[in-house]
This record gives C-alpha cells, structure tokens and sequence, in this order.
C-alpha cells in the first residue's frame, strides 16, 4: 500500500474523486504544508497557517498506479487556476501535488511536463509539486462529506 496527497480545491470534492476510483483502499480530507500543528479548518480557511486543503489517498499500486492518480488529479480541477477553484478562492485551495518518495515527484514533475504542452489548458499550469509534510486530518464532518450526504455531483 501507498500513500499520495493532491490538493486542488475543496477537498470535499476532490475526496469524493478519488475515493470512488479503483484500487483506492482509503481517502482522509486534512491539511498539509503549513506551519501550525493540528490546524482547525477555520484556521486553514483563513489563511493564517499556511495550509492547503488536501486528500490523502491509500492505494494499491497493484490495482491504480500513481501516474493514474495523476491522470485523476488533473482532470478534477483547473490546474490553471492560482489559489482557487471557482468560487473557492484562497491558498488553501492552491493546486499541489505532495510527494512522499523519489518516484513521485519524478512521475508528478513529468505528468506535469506532459500536462503543460497537452494543449488541454486554458492558460500556465500553477500546480506546485512539494515535498510531503505533516498531514493533519480535518474534522469529522469533512470526512467523505459528499458521500454521506448523498451528492452524487460534488463539485464546488
């Protein structure tokens, strides 16, 4: 098992995203790449600890590789988009890929490097690709939100 973190936007939708997908054996909304310990969401939400919101996806690279993660990770957001995603507007709604080995961000920086010359963007890819740090799971209520509330459609 492995683990890969992606923010791109509310992680509302972006958990619901990959959790759906095959060969995921777990999803956790949370924060990452801040600078306070066990940040609330009204902290992150107000930009005063330097925090993304992220999902923190276990898989089974036997069943999903990491390039398809990638190949998830971009089509659920505008990656074109800094600090925002629609409506959402922040750094903690930044488009990031957080690596947990070698491996990953090599294969993050080529999708990258593939994504940029794909002609599939409206405008420059901002997506950052940092090493991972401390996640921070979010609070219960953020858990598989979409999913427990029945919204087929979570995008926001």
């Amino acid at each position: 098992m492995e683990k890969a973190t992606f923010g791109a936007g509310c992680f509302w939708h972006v958990e619901e995203v990959f959790r759906t997908a095959e060969g995921i054996l777990s999803t956790q909304a949370g924060y990452m790449g801040g600078s306070k310990e066990n940040p609330t969401y009204e902290e992150v939400c107000a930009r005063t600890t330097g925090h993304a919101e992220v999902v923190q996806v276990t898989f089974d690279p036997a069943r999903i590789s990491y390039d398809e993660l990638l190949r998830i990770f971009w089509d659920c957001h505008d990656p074109t988009q800094l600090n925002r995603q629609g409506a959402d507007v922040g750094s903690n709604y930044r488009s990031v890929v957080f690596f947990h080995t070698p491996e990953q961000e090599a294969r993050a920086r080529a999708s990258l490097a593939g994504e940029e010359v794909s002609g599939r963007h409206s405008g420059p890819i901002v997506t950052v690709i940092a090493p991972a740090g401390a996640f921070w799971r979010a609070e219960d209520y953020h858990q598989q939100y979409c999913a427990r509330h029945g919204l087929s459609s979570c995008s926001f």
